[in-house]
């Protein structure tokens, strides 16, 4: 048989930095503590066999100078071309140079025997089994790889012996273990390392098959797609067909084992990438189903079976698929809540309900097209990062209402605008997924809490706004009440827009806090005005109420209907010149106002031009007659309102 002095780094590159890197990423599905502690036994034997095999050197090659020039690394080479018919070799024992012939020649079960039987001989000197093992070994391995790099037939024979030879090994390790020999000499004893090497150089070459694939540059999915096809196109065909020969040479299931792991490696590899989007890893998990149901046809073949055939199975793809599988989950997690928070942006106008629900279920529905059941997750997950961003946002909402100052009013409508819009989405969103009652009670209390918290702040914020122009407001010519009119109409116009249920009991709310404030400035306002401030006053107010019932009517529309209007039962009182006729106007105004009291009439009565005494008097004495007990707490305008009481009246009484 010709001789093939190729070394394994002549086919699996062993020099290769890019094979090196893909057999480190190999070597991570190991178990930790298995893999440093085989490099540490490793490591003594070689060490070990470096001094044996100086010593079987002495032995069996004649010569000082060839000992002196041969490093103990070279001995498995410099045996195997020396030929048997030199006399050097004559002073070697017959068992060694049946040993070294039989390595040559590749018949390796007949030398394990020949090495055994010299191991258990008691003519082991400096223990030569040892380094017989490893020459073995290495020729071993040199006929695998050179079976690897073509399809040579002649090298069918060498590797049914390999195959042998790991059977061997198997039974005797059996037998020693059964005859009582201690574990530490049964788990140094090389030819229990073989199965494992065998394992590392098959993966290394495998590893080395597979093309690199920059996750960190090639972020868009056509590129993943085209990795993914040269898997399934040339890898794994490539590997198929050199199977054949490992096939018959029993050394199939070794094979197909070290071809599913550096695949899956590879695959996790890519998972563990922080650079795949959802639709990236959904590509992966798509592949991998793919692979998984070609699997399945090919064992239902007569014949088949997942034990002999490179077809990737449920052995194989399990842990790969839940991996990426819990990496879509989380993706899908980081992807929604990134997208919920931009479109809920406190500082930015609100999205639509149509994309949020889209944002929450698209990646539902692209997993579906995969998977029935990881969709399922999906949209489970999905829901639960609802919950999640509510929370997060709650707590935005809160540290955004406790910041110093007053937040500008359209913030705070933004707030209750997003509430609202969660509502409906949600809303939706019951009808379209697998919503819980749980989830359910959760989501309502998030948006009920942030509400109310918002709804109050924003009101107070209105009372301090309106409570401070109004301060002088009858005072100034321009004390920027108008301003704070327009800017409440322009943000509930865009708010109304939305169409949200809290819409029009928020204006309402905002309606009657002006009001109030409005009166209150009013019946403030100091005493004994001079003619010309008394009308300077009523046109302001005249001018206040027209422009407050514009701007209300066109936010509420057919609802302004409803709202109260003390100001413009004042104005009519105050406006009506005949003293009967004020007397008539008081009354629909105690009718609607039963809280109005005394000093709040005499305080009204204090802006109309040329009243007399006697009508002043005559005025007070119909209120004192037709007022009457507030039974209910409703229609209560005037209760908060304190005015303080004249010492005197005009005409020098108590009365009036």
């Amino acid at each position: 048989m010709q001789k093939r002095k190729h070394s394994w780094a002549a086919f699996v590159g062993g020099s290769n930095k890019k094979g090196e890197k893909m057999a480190g990423e190999n070597a991570r599905i190991l178990p930790k503590a298995t893999h440093e502690e085989r490099k540490k036994q490793e490591a003594k034997r070689k060490e070990k066999l470096k001094t044996l095999a100086g010593k079987l050197l002495k032995t069996v090659v004649s010569g000082k100078e060839t000992v002196e020039k041969a490093g103990a690394e070279d001995v498995a080479g410099n045996l195997l071309k020396r030929p048997s018919s030199r006399k050097g070799v004559e002073r070697g024992t017959p068992a060694e140079e049946t040993i070294c012939r039989f390595i040559e020649q590749g018949k390796f079960l007949e030398a394990c025997d020949q090495i055994h039987n010299l191991e258990h001989s008691g003519n082991d000197g400096m223990g030569k089994s040892e380094s017989l093992y490893a020459l073995l070994a290495e020729r071993m391995w040199t006929v695998v790889g050179e079976a690897l790099s073509g399809s040579d037939r002649m090298l069918l024979e060498p590797l049914q012996s390999v195959g042998e030879s790991l059977k061997w090994e198997k039974q005797k390790e059996a037998e020693q273990l059964g005859n009582g020999l201690e574990t530490d000499s049964v788990s140094t004893w090389s030819p229990n390392f073989w199965r494992k090497d065998l394992e590392e150089k098959l993966m290394q070459y495998m590893t080395a098959q597979i093309p690199l694939f920059a996750s960190s540059t090639n972020t868009d999915e056509t590129a993943l797609k085209q990795h993914l096809s040269h898997l399934e196109m040339m890898f794994l065909p490539s590997l198929e067909h050199r199977s054949d020969v490992f096939k018959e040479a029993g050394l199939l299931v070794t094979y197909a084992h070290c071809c599913h792991a550096s695949l899956c490696s590879h695959l996790a590899t890519l998972i563990d990438s922080n650079c795949f989007s959802f639709s990236q890893s959904l590509l992966i998990y798509g592949w991998i189903i793919k692979m998984y149901k070609r699997g399945s046809q090919a064992w239902e073949r007569p014949g088949h079976s997942p034990q002999h055939s490179l077809s990737l199975g449920a052995q194989c793809l399990v842990w790969i698929l839940l991996k990426t599988e819990e990496k879509l989950l989380a993706v899908a997690r980081k992807e929604v809540g990134k997208a919920l928070k931009e479109a809920f942006d406190i500082g930015k106008p609100p999205c639509t309900d149509a994309a949020v629900i889209e944002i929450l279920t698209e990646k539902t529905e692209t997993a579906r097209r995969v998977s029935e059941s990881l969709s399922e997750k999906v949209e489970a997950e999905c829901l639960e990062e609802c919950l999640r961003f509510l929370e997060s946002y709650e707590d935005e909402v809160r540290s955004f209402l406790q910041l110093d100052g007053c937040p500008q009013i359209c913030s705070s409508l933004r707030i209750l605008e997003n509430c609202c819009l969660f509502r409906i989405v949600w809303h939706k969103l019951t009808y379209i997924c697998s919503v819980s009652t749980d989830q359910n009670v959760k989501v309502n209390g998030f948006l009920h809490r942030m509400e109310d918290d918002t709804m109050e702040h924003f009101l107070q914020t209105i009372t301090t706004k309106v409570k401070g122009t109004l301060k002088d407001h009858f005072k100034k010519c321009d004390s920027g009440f108008d301003h704070i009119l327009e800017s409440l109409k322009k943000n509930f116009l865009t708010f109304g827009k939305k169409k949200t249920d809290i819409y029009e009991a928020l204006v309402k709310a905002v309606n009657a806090i002006i009001i109030t404030e409005y009166m209150q400035a009013l019946l403030t306002t100091p005493r004994k005005p001079s003619a010309m401030q008394r009308r300077r006053i009523v046109n302001k107010i005249e001018e206040d109420h027209r422009m407050m019932q514009t701007i209300f009517k066109e936010c509420l529309g057919p609802a302004a209907g409803s709202l109260r209007d003390p100001i413009k039962a004042i104005l009519e009182l105050v406006q009506t010149s005949d003293p009967e006729g004020m007397k008539i106007a008081l009354l629909p105004i105690l009718k609607e106002f039963p809280d109005l009291r005394k000093e709040h009439l005499s305080a009204v009565l204090d802006i109309k031009d040329s009243l007399s005494r006697e009508d002043r008097a005559a005025l007070l004495k119909a209120f004192h007659d037709n007022c009457r007990e507030v039974e209910t707490e409703a229609n209560m305008l005037f209760a908060d309102i304190e005015v303080k009481p004249r010492k005197y009246g005009l005409c020098g009484c108590l009365c009036c």
